[in-house]
């Protein structure tokens, strides 16, 4: 999930095929409802002992084949098929004595990742820590995959994989009928959070990648804004997409559907309510093409 950018945000502002109606009245996409663009790599990497803590790297690195060499992975790193790896933070902190007890000859981060001085002491104690680029956009995962194999030294593996990625991106962007209004929220209700999505919220790009309107982003500039009733029921939304925890927290749609202004919305009057697993949502990564292709068919499915 993309919790550090959220706690920027806050300081600033002091299914269908694969879905189901979950416990609390939405349509939800859980993380065992979507598939990862796999290949099995012909190549071999050039380190065998990896801990990726950078967003989506570790399941990038399974996508590759090379899930052998994985030996710690970051809390947000659900994916099934990486159950076997130990998580190697505390929440979405390092710790740097976890890290340095398994002798990983590499670690990969990126700017999310910290805090600094942990960072300061793997690379103290002798451990190569490589810093990749953050991606919050549909169109930067394949740059992305391709990024963590040049890394690896497994280059035409990460080709191949990056061409199958953008292939089932583009079949995915067909998927959607019309052109949905959507608003994504992004909801801590036991600590009184409630935010809107705007641009460079990282659901802009996932909304725009399958022909819906992220009607957040067109009406603000920052990647998240307080809510507020009166900006709620001015962009009318069609539909509203939340993280499934965040819709937990404040009581499933019933308790969503109370929050000001979201009952005076076409989606809280039809209770028409998308909820995504939490790390699954942005994560941009190997798992994001099949997420686009539910996310598509959930909206098609609550606009009937």
């Amino acid at each position: 999930m993309r919790a550090r950018r959220l706690v920027v945000a806050l300081v600033t502002v002091a299914a269908l095929t694969g879905c189901a109606q979950n416990q609390v009245g939405a349509l939800d996409i859980s993380a065992t409802d979507v598939t990862t663009s796999r290949i099995e790599s012909r190549e071999a990497s050039k380190y065998s002992k990896v801990i990726a803590l950078a967003n989506g790297s570790a399941e990038i690195i399974d996508s590759l084949g090379l899930k052998s060499i994985l030996i710690g992975r970051d809390i947000a790193s659900t994916e099934p098929a990486l159950e076997s790896i130990p998580v190697v933070t505390s929440g979405h902190q390092v710790v740097a004595e976890k890290i340095i007890a398994l002798e990983p000859d590499l670690v990969i981060i990126d700017s999310s990742v910290g805090p600094s001085q942990a960072i300061a002491s793997l690379e103290s104690a002798g451990i190569t820590v490589a810093r990749i680029n953050e991606v919050w956009t549909v169109a930067g995962i394949s740059k992305k995959v391709v990024e963590v194999a040049t890394l690896l030294g497994v280059t035409a593996t990460g080709q191949e994989l990056s061409v199958l990625i953008d292939s089932t991106i583009e079949s995915a962007s067909k998927k959607v009928v019309g052109s949905p209004r959507v608003l994504f929220l992004y909801l801590r209700g036991g600590n009184s959070i409630y935010l809107v999505g705007g641009a460079g919220s990282g659901a802009d790009s996932i909304l725009s990648s399958i022909g819906a309107i992220d009607v957040g982003a067109t009406q603000g500039s920052k990647p998240f804004t307080a809510l507020t009733a009166e900006s709620l029921i001015a962009m009318r939304p069609d539909v509203i997409l939340v993280m499934t925890k965040g819709l937990v927290s404040v009581g499933g749609v019933k308790g969503l559907v109370g929050l000001p202004g979201v009952a005076q919305t076409p989606a809280g009057k039809n209770s028409r309510i998308i909820s995504v697993d939490d790390s699954l949502l942005l994560s941009f990564g190997a798992r994001t093409p099949s997420l686009l292709t539910q996310l598509a068919d959930a909206l098609n499915e609550v606009q009937k």
